[in-house]
């Protein structure tokens, strides 16, 4: 926060503090604190640099609210009084809908939120606040908001209201898009420490991403495509105030650390809004065996049958991460990793589970050890969505004075178009070809969606884009990546980024607070991708 306010000027800081995972976090914070279920990261951070941005007259808008924004609008009062400061703050509710549930139909979850959208904030703003909080509203609306106060925008401006969505949703991870998690920064001369993105909105909704002066990191064409790509679906992202199309954006270098998103069209919302249920799915506890040298598959089975026989066989999951290498110079390299997961709703069954595993170590495979040791069961949640109609949401506005303003549905909604139809570019012509790694010529960039992953993969150039349309078919996904193979998989096309991007169904399971997979979130899926050996054509190479 320091570094942004101090890097240059800005209207306005904005600040995601959300996500799936973290509401659930929050959730168990609730649950032993009724008075919290906010993120307390940002009232440091606020103690920190509340006189900074009130110097440089910064305005504030975050959704570190979480479940509990009122309560962190009068932490924050307190910490600014003690600071000297009378700050105008305002907060953004009415997303969660826990008292709600069992009428909504959701049953009893630890947490119901609604996805609100930018309007609440808009109020606050229009209201003369200097810091507003808000609980759960769409990560783009925190850009959003600011621009539609700010350039006086209507709530059937579609298309400005589209793009400053496509500002906002590359935004919403920070330094992703300067140069953090970038599948090519080995070309990137400083990244150590990428700084955080700025986006200049103009009154049409289009944008210039870009960075302040001196910070590390790099913004081009490149890193704003892949965060552009990062966990959406198709063409058509659905939020509760506009459906941005993101197949109309288009991206073009506007200097040194400079890019210019123009061209995104809107259409109106849905008339329902998406709600985030979390559920307490049970205990969980892990343990990894590390198996050296000879006979890995049998010292596996051996303790997978002892470990069974202990403690049972439902709710475990195994998974033998083969990385040991024959003839291995260090024991480590000669050493393979056997994951053994369990769920169960048993307490005592988790907390049992990595103590029966030590209890085998003078009596299973030769060399057992484990990678650390023995530790208690801990709660795990299930992750759902649900939907829910606008007009069944108090979207609410407090403003500083202490008045509220109840946010109306939007003026027009419709049900989301169905996909686009494009037309994919020729093959390329045919002739030699070179068996190299499929990142050579791709990046890629992938995420958690709930329970689906997201996989977007885009050319650096037309040739390679012509290539990629036709070569990366959703049957060719599960052939580069087997552990997709029994799963739905979707793709889509974005010729105007030159990317396509797959959702791959269920690869997580009931989300990533569950999820047993070796990479939970599929942050590295698209990393694997990329390692794969293709066949790609020399005039790419």
């Amino acid at each position: 926060m320091r570094e942004m306010l101090e890097g240059g000027p800005l209207d306005v800081l904005t600040g995601d503090y959300l996500a799936e995972l973290t509401m659930l976090i929050l959730g168990r914070d609730r649950m032993r604190d009724p008075t919290r279920g906010y993120a307390r990261t940002f009232l440091r951070q606020m103690e920190e640099c509340l006189v900074l941005a009130r110097e440089r007259g910064v305005r504030i808008v975050a959704n570190a609210g979480g479940l509990n924004p009122a309560g962190l609008a009068s932490a924050l009062g307190e910490v600014a009084a003690g600071l000297g400061l009378n700050p105008r703050i305002a907060y953004v509710d009415g997303d969660d809908l826990r008292e709600r549930a069992t009428e909504l139909g959701f049953g009893s979850p630890l947490t119901a939120n609604a996805y609100l959208g930018c309007w609440g904030i808009v109020e606050c703003l229009r209201a003369g606040a200097d810091v507003v909080v808000t609980g759960r509203v769409t990560d783009a609306s925190l850009a959003v908001g600011p621009a539609a106060a700010h350039f006086g925008w209507a709530r059937d401006d579609w298309d400005a209201l589209a793009g400053a969505t496509a500002a906002g949703h590359v935004l919403e991870c920070g330094a992703q898009a300067t140069g953090g998690n970038f599948s090519f920064f080995t070309e990137l001369s400083d990244v150590d420490r990428p700084g955080f993105p700025v986006a200049e909105i103009s009154a049409d909704g289009s944008s210039v991403i870009t960075k302040h002066p001196g910070t590390g990191g790099a913004v081009t064409v490149d890193t704003v495509t892949a965060q552009l790509l990062y966990e959406i679906d198709g063409a058509h992202y659905a939020g509760p105030d506009v459906v941005t199309r993101f197949d109309t954006a288009v991206l073009t270098d506007d200097g040194a650390d400079r890019v210019r998103i123009i061209g995104v069209r809107g259409v109106p919302p849905p008339p329902d809004l998406k709600v985030c249920l979390n559920t307490l799915g049970g205990f969980r506890n892990a343990t990894t065996f590390v198996l050296c040298g000879l006979d890995i598959p049998a010292k596996a089975a051996l303790v997978r049958r002892q470990l069974e026989a202990a403690v049972g066989a439902d709710g475990l999951v195994w998974t033998l991460a083969r990385t040991d290498q024959p003839d291995a110079d260090t024991e480590e390299t000669a050493s393979a990793l056997l994951h053994a997961v369990v769920r169960t709703a048993d307490p005592a069954r988790a907390k049992a589970f990595s103590r029966a595993a030590i209890e085998l170590a003078l009596a299973s495979y030769p060399g057992f050890h484990v990678t650390a040791p023995p530790s208690d069961g801990t709660p795990f949640g299930v992750y759902s969505a649900a939907y829910v109609p606008q007009s069944a949401v108090e979207h609410r506005a407090v403003l500083p004075d202490g008045s509220s303003v109840v946010v109306p549905p939007p003026p027009e909604m419709a049900p989301i178009p169905p996909a686009p139809t494009t037309s994919r570019p020729g093959p390329l012509p045919k002739g030699s070809t070179r068996r190299v790694p499929l990142g050579q010529v791709v990046g890629a960039r992938s995420g958690d969606k709930g329970g689906s992953a997201n996989l977007g993969v885009w050319a650096r150039s037309d040739p390679a884009y012509r290539w990629i349309a036709h070569e990366l078919t959703t049957d060719r996904l599960r052939e580069l990546l087997p552990e997709t193979a029994t799963l739905p998989v979707e793709r889509h096309d974005f010729p105007h980024l030159r990317a396509v991007n797959f959702v791959v169904h269920d690869l997580l399971g009931d989300g990533v607070a569950s999820a047993t997979r070796f990479d939970p979130q599929a942050k590295a899926l698209g990393e694997w991708l990329r390692s794969r050996l293709v066949d790609v054509p020399e005039v790419l190479l």
